[in-house]
């Protein structure tokens, strides 16, 4: 397979990210509710304090408006117990007034010193069902409202959902300089243009690589016939173990106790379980062979207990770096991964993979942390 990498330049080192599963998903079994594991402050900052103190980039802080816990307030507090990782908070847009949006995010950033990304999301919310290319619209003039008000001293906008005129933005600029990243992932037509002229990293789930190639490829174009290049990124669960044996062992472990008709409601309680991105996971089970697999190292059982993300990479560390080196040369430099349950996988993903990574943050990538004296360290001892 011959891949021609879609991507930013410098792609020496890689953000490698970890999730805190703040929307009550975190289990020993897949499917079997544990009250250890359960969505709450105290565990899910546990994730964090952890990722951060193995090395890892930035965390993934998701949003749902069923389960778990409020994302922004629990990134909040993620604030004064941290120092080095990036926190990624999931936004839902249109669930805030953006204005007041924009302030928060500002609020946030500052008090993270300029650690926050944001995961810009476009769903439905509850007890509503509207039409993909209005909430595309929605998110894209969300954000163009934030840039604004980030960026300017007055925001003047006229859309189909917002309309603003001449109201001043001081004090509503971030910490850092052009505001935080915005992360972004979506399927449709739609969904690739507002990546394109707005977002900064294009987030995917797993696929086939030649999928995730032509996906690359599509939101690539867009952007530069915009002018623009963007990052792109790997939202995948990881299973790693001292042998392929053991990982595999313990990824049919995780699901033994599964009742599929649970894991179904699990699946369908989702505002996204709809989406065209969800589908493309479901396909993945459909075509995977008699153990769950789609190829070697991706194993899709996930998907059978969980909406979004639906499939691990299973196996030896050695085979686990060959597989992210893969990703690397097709043109990704962020992943975003996870495991079952989350503190532990984490434990072992640090121990057996994250020495033989190079790492980066991508906000310093993009020069979005204001300028430090020259001997600042970052976090795994690079300066500045």
């Amino acid at each position: 397979m011959t891949i021609v990498p879609v991507t930013s330049a410098d792609l020496d080192a890689a953000e490698v990210s970890w999730f805190s599963a703040l929307c009550s998903d975190d289990y020993q079994f897949l499917g079997v509710p544990d009250g250890a594991l359960r969505s709450s402050w105290a565990h899910c900052s546990e994730i964090v304090k952890t990722a951060e103190r193995l090395g890892f980039r930035n965390i993934l802080c998701p949003s749902s408006y069923q389960v778990g816990q409020d994302t922004l307030t629990f990134v909040a507090g993620c604030a004064p117990i941290t120092s080095s990782i990036n926190l990624l908070a999931a936004v839902r847009c249109g669930e805030m007034q953006p204005i007041m949006l924009a302030r928060t995010l500002a609020t946030l950033d500052h008090m993270l010193e300029g650690r926050l990304t944001v995961n810009i999301i476009s769903s439905d919310f509850p007890g509503q069902k509207e039409d993909s290319t209005y909430r595309y619209q929605r998110s894209r003039e969300v954000v163009e409202i934030l840039k604004q008000a980030w960026n300017r001293d007055e925001i003047n906008h006229e859309g189909e959902v917002y309309n603003f005129k001449g109201l001043t933005t001081d004090p509503v600029k971030p910490y850092q300089s052009g505001g935080p990243l915005l992360y972004f992932g979506g399927y449709s037509p739609d969904a690739l243009d507002l990546c394109a002229e707005h977002c900064d990293v294009y987030l995917m789930w797993p696929e086939p690589k030649e999928a995730l190639a032509g996906r690359m490829q599509a939101v690539n174009e867009r952007a530069a016939a915009r002018g623009r290049t963007l990052d792109y990124g790997l939202r995948v669960h990881m299973i790693v173990r001292d042998t392929e044996a053991e990982a595999r062992e313990y990824a049919d472990y995780i699901v033994s106790k599964l009742d599929d008709d649970y894991g179904r409601r699990i699946r369908e309680r989702a505002l996204d379980a709809t989406s065209l991105g969800v589908s493309h996971q479901s396909k993945n089970r459909d075509i995977a062979d008699e153990y769950g697999y789609i190829e070697p190292h991706l194993w899709t059982g996930i998907g059978r207990a969980r909406s979004g993300c639906g499939a691990a990479l299973v196996g030896s560390a050695d085979q686990v770096l060959t597989e992210i080196e893969t990703y690397r040369k097709m043109g990704m430099r962020a992943f975003i991964f996870s495991g079952y349950p989350h503190l532990e996988e984490a434990g072992y993903f640090g121990r057996l993979v994250m020495p033989h990574l190079k790492t980066c943050s991508l906000p310093h990538a993009y020069g979005r942390v204001p300028a430090a004296a020259p001997d600042t360290p970052l976090a795994n001892g690079e300066r500045r």
